[in-house]
């Protein structure tokens, strides 16, 4: 009558290898006759005993307990998780997804970005990242953190596969895979009229709610519905009739993907809400039962319908959030795994299926003389998506995986990821050792001016970087300059650079011999006591007929130099040349003449490079004056140039050039009734008037009286035209129509409209509006000028 239980569960280690109870029952409760317990002096005592293999949550390896291994989570990403690793251990869909053509495929792609999922899931040792997949769906950090739909996922992820395997020997997988087909019909009843119509799915979404299982919801699914009384079906040629609506299924897919529905809209409390029913799903599905009862006419009955239960995805909590894992069984045997985000272990039919239908359980009598009704506990964890393959399939589906199957241009790559990878987190362990620099040669320079960069001398962030241990000693990397580029290293002289009040950057003056006899980890210290945030050098080299590095005296001073060509709009770099501070720039013009490739005694004009931000600075230099008279100094910049006359060129001079470089701008012109494409672009200045662009707008669409365009400037936070228009000569240049209101944002967008009467006219119009009351009241709009 009464059975007391206890029960507990224990680990025994070597410090705990005794466990048990120190209370079980009170002696006057064992003693009690009424209670009978001890009959003929004997009590009967069980003890049930079950051994399990221990866990160690901290060291386990998934790999090593089960051949597979999981998905890292991101935030929130387990509900993708347990649907990557679903199809994952679908082979013949892996094997498809291993032969798309991704050579051409750009980075980021989402093709490109599974092959490498699934190899490393197939290879990996470890849990698998799946930020380069998310990153390919365009998602960023946030979003990870998200738990998005995951029917809608599959659906996107299958439509972007599908599209990227046309034209290929893959072609068709996913339809071959995963899409079936239903007929929806409409039949008449008191007339000889039924309509049908034909649809493809790629997975069916059950009800759960009063339906207890499977099969239940399937009879639900093609319930035929009447219509009648007031719901009566109207038809093309009968009107009004009485009919039966239903849908039945023309074919099944070979690979079946079941949507159940535990969540669904509370119309009442007006909130969503999770169907935590009882809800079972069999092992082997028989689509084929009743004699077909789930099939059309048409469909083909030689076909047997009779499917096998591949996957189990799971949630649990409620509808606000929780967590998302997978039961699966990747060779259709009798093992089953769970895939619980980066953690895999094997798993019983039971826990798969049964623990999975969810509904209410019993909680265990603790307490067993009190005589309570049992107490139940809705059940949060349940399956809400089911993976069936066809029986006549399987071994289709099921299939081997081979290496060949693999491209080798995705072993590749993918090793070199891998290699990458290493090198990263090895430079990144070994980063407190190491230390970078950047150094500028003239081929730098040379190799940069004139074509992405006009003003100043280098543009440091398209300089490779040099990593090398700290305690290097600078002579040493001198020595390893040497052997790289073949420069002696008495040649050899180093320039540090520093930002000047003009916000231009310039070498300032060489390494000292002491600095020169530093680490490079102390020369980066002292770059940053300059106010530098990386270690930035110059490299002259010196030439035999120059002065020796230690010669160099106060009076000598370091000058680079631009050579610009007016006829062919042309700056380029042509080298730099140590003078004397107290020499004339008229004293260099025969070697600027060589250089340059001129006649010896060229005319040349030379001008200085002072700044370009926010207005352009080019000086002309006097050449009968010293260089110190004229305030040059090292690492100052001077341009020259034959001598022209000013009419002779578009750009005549150094300085016209600096300022229509500076000032130069390509704006995109679009249509305003089409403002989501470019119709044309032109070449502008910023500095040219209201006049000048819609002349040569006006130009460019070959029209005669520019007056009659209309332009609207664009706001690019929308993407969008602003409401209001370009009123006439509102606006004085172009770089106020580019720039609205925020200075840090300037756009390259203007719009235009082709107007029936010039501009100016059509402002001084305005709006009378006359209502004419007759027997329909219109209203007309008319005209009038101001003028008038």
């Amino acid at each position: 009558k009464f059975s007391p239980t206890l029960k507990v569960t224990h680990t025994f280690n070597s410090r705990e290898s005794d466990w048990g109870f120190t209370s079980f029952m009170p002696l006057i409760d064992l003693y009690d006759p009424s209670k009978g317990y001890i009959v003929n002096d004997q009590c009967i005592i069980e003890a049930e005993v079950a051994v399990r293999k221990i866990v160690d949550y901290w060291n386990y390896d998934s790999k090593k307990e089960t051949g597979y291994v999981g998905l890292k989570n991101q935030g929130a990403t387990c509900y993708m998780n347990s649907l990557l690793q679903t199809l994952y251990h679908i082979p013949y869909f892996r094997k498809a997804v291993y032969h798309m053509p991704t050579v051409d495929t750009p980075s980021g792609s989402i093709p490109l970005a599974l092959q490498s999922l699934f190899y490393r899931l197939q290879h990996g040792d470890n849990s698998i990242s799946t930020k380069e997949l998310t990153k390919s769906f365009g998602w960023d950090s946030y979003e990870s953190f998200m738990q998005h739909d995951v029917q809608e996922l599959n659906r996107v992820l299958c439509e972007k596969l599908e599209d990227k395997m046309k034209g290929t020997i893959v072609e068709g997988t996913i339809q071959k895979l995963f899409e079936g087909h239903h007929m929806n019909y409409i039949e008449c009843i008191g007339v000889d009229y039924k309509s049908t119509r034909k649809e493809s799915f790629y997975d069916l979404a059950l009800d759960v709610k009063g339906c207890s299982d499977v099969y239940a919801s399937f009879d639900k699914y093609v319930a035929v519905e009447m219509l009648d009384g007031d719901n009566k079906y109207q038809s093309e040629k009968y009107g009004l009739q009485d009919a039966k609506k239903g849908m039945l299924f023309i074919d099944f897919p070979p690979v079946l993907q079941l949507q159940l529905k535990r969540f669904e809209y509370d119309h009442a409390r007006d909130i969503m809400v999770k169907i935590n029913d009882r809800y079972e799903f069999p092992l082997q599905l028989d689509l084929d039962r009743d004699d077909g009862k789930y099939l059309s006419p048409e469909a083909d009955r030689s076909v047997r319908n009779l499917y096998t239960l591949h996957s189990v995805l799971v949630h649990s909590g409620g509808v606000s959030g929780g967590h998302y894992y997978a039961f699966i069984r990747p060779t259709l045997s009798n093992q089953w795994y769970k895939f619980d985000d980066e953690r895999v272990t094997k798993e019983d039919l039971k826990r798969a299926l049964e623990e999975q239908y969810g509904g209410e359980e019993e909680l265990p009598h603790t307490n067993p003389g009190l005589n309570m009704n049992p107490l139940k506990f809705t059940k949060y964890s349940n399956a809400y998506m089911l993976v069936y393959i066809r029986e006549s399939d399987k071994e289709k589906i099921v299939c081997d995986l081979e290496e060949t199957d693999i491209n080798e241009d995705l072993k590749t790559r993918l090793r070199k990821e891998d290699e990458d990878k290493e090198n990263k987190k090895k430079e990144k362990a070994e980063a407190h050792m190491f230390t970078t620099f950047k150094v500028a040669r003239d081929h730098d320079l040379a190799a940069q001016i004139g074509r992405d960069l006009f003003f100043d001398l280098v543009d440091y962030e398209k300089i490779h970087p040099i990593r090398v241990l700290k305690d290097m000693p600078f002579n040493q990397v001198k020595e390893e300059f040497s052997k790289e580029f073949g420069i002696p290293v008495h040649s050899q002289r180093f320039w540090w650079w520093s930002k000047r009040q003009n916000n231009t950057y310039r070498p300032t003056r060489p390494l000292t011999q002491q600095e020169e006899s530093y680490t490079v980890g102390q020369l980066k210290d002292a770059a940053i006591r300059m106010n530098s945030s990386e270690l930035r050098l110059y490299l002259e080299v010196v030439q035999e007929n120059h002065l020796t590095l230690a010669s160099r005296t106060k009076d000598d001073i370091l000058l680079f130099f631009k050579l610009y060509d007016p006829e062919k709009e042309e700056l380029r770099y042509v080298g730099n040349l140590l003078l004397k501070a107290s020499s004339k720039p008229s004293d260099i013009v025969p070697k600027l003449n060589e250089i340059a490739g001129f006649q010896h005694d060229e005319d040349i004009e030379l001008y200085e490079e002072i700044k370009f931000e926010p207005n352009i600075m080019c000086e002309p230099v006097d050449c009968d004056v010293s260089f110190s008279l004229n305030q040059i100094a090292d690492g100052d910049i001077l341009c020259y140039q034959k001598r022209c006359s000013l009419d002779q060129h578009r750009h005549p001079n150094v300085s016209s050039f600096f300022e229509y470089v500076h000032n130069r701008q390509v704006v995109h012109f679009r249509l305003l009734e089409k403002p989501k494409q470019d119709d044309f672009s032109l070449e502008l200045s910023k500095r040219s008037t209201y006049d000048d662009v819609v002349e040569k707008v006006a130009q460019h669409l070959g029209m005669d009286d520019p007056s009659k365009l209309r332009l609207t400037q664009h706001i690019p936070h929308l993407q969008q035209p602003k409401h209001q228009y370009i009123k006439y000569r509102s606006i004085d240049h172009l770089s106020d129509m580019l720039l609205l209101r925020n200075p840090n944002q300037m756009s390259d967008i203007l719009y235009y409209e082709i107007l029936d009467i010039p501009l100016p006219e059509l402002q001084g119009l305005i709006t009378l509006r006359v209502a004419f009351h007759q027997a329909t009241p219109n209203e007309v709009q008319l005209s009038r000028s101001d003028a008038e």
